[in-house]
Parts: structure tokens; sequence; C-alpha cells
């Protein structure tokens, strides 16, 4: 084969992909304050592959076992079929449940 150069997906294309993935997922409220500290943190390549940190926090009617394994399928198979990288794991952390604020009246 012809070489033709190297192909090089920036970090931020990962992060974009899994982040709009998880925001996507039915039971995903939002991203926790504490995807933003650690975006740069939360992916370590190894041979080739990656290992993804979700930070989220869940919708109050959601099964959070449920919801975490979803995450957990659909981060991958976004990663692996847009981006072409391998996903050695997801890991999910859901650091809250959103309830609306209760009212006074």
């Amino acid at each position: 084969e012809e070489a033709l150069g190297t192909v090089t997906i920036h970090l931020s294309v990962l992060t974009t992909v899994a982040r709009l993935t998880s925001l996507a997922t039915p039971g995903v409220a939002r991203m926790s304050d504490e995807w933003r500290l650690n975006v740069g943190e939360c992916w370590v390549t190894r041979d080739g592959a990656v290992t993804i940190d979700l930070y989220v926090v869940a919708e109050p009617d959601a099964n959070l076992l449920h919801l975490g394994q979803a995450l957990q399928k659909e981060v991958r198979r976004a990663i692996e079929e847009m981006v072409g990288v391998e996903v050695m794991g997801v890991n999910v952390f859901i650091q809250d449940v959103d309830f609306p604020l209760l009212r006074s009246e």
C-alpha cells in the first residue's frame, strides 16, 4: 500500500463524541461539573486504545444501574464507530440525581 501520511484525532474530538453521546442517552440530565474539571485527565491511551471516565447527573426517574450500563454501551459504540479508536473501558460516575427544587407554597 502507498503511504498517504498520518491521521491525528485530537483529544477534544473524543471528548465531544463522548459528551454528546452521553447527553443523548435517556436518563442523563446533564454532565457533572466534575466533567469540566477532569476533561484533560479522563482519557488514558494505552496500546492505541482509550479508557473513558464519564461524570453525569441522572434524571430523577432513571434506573441508575441501567443508565450506567447504557452509557458504557453507547459511548463505546460511538467512539469505536465514529472515531475508529478501540475503547478499553468506560467508567461511569453518577455524581448526582437532578431532582426539581421543592416549592414552598
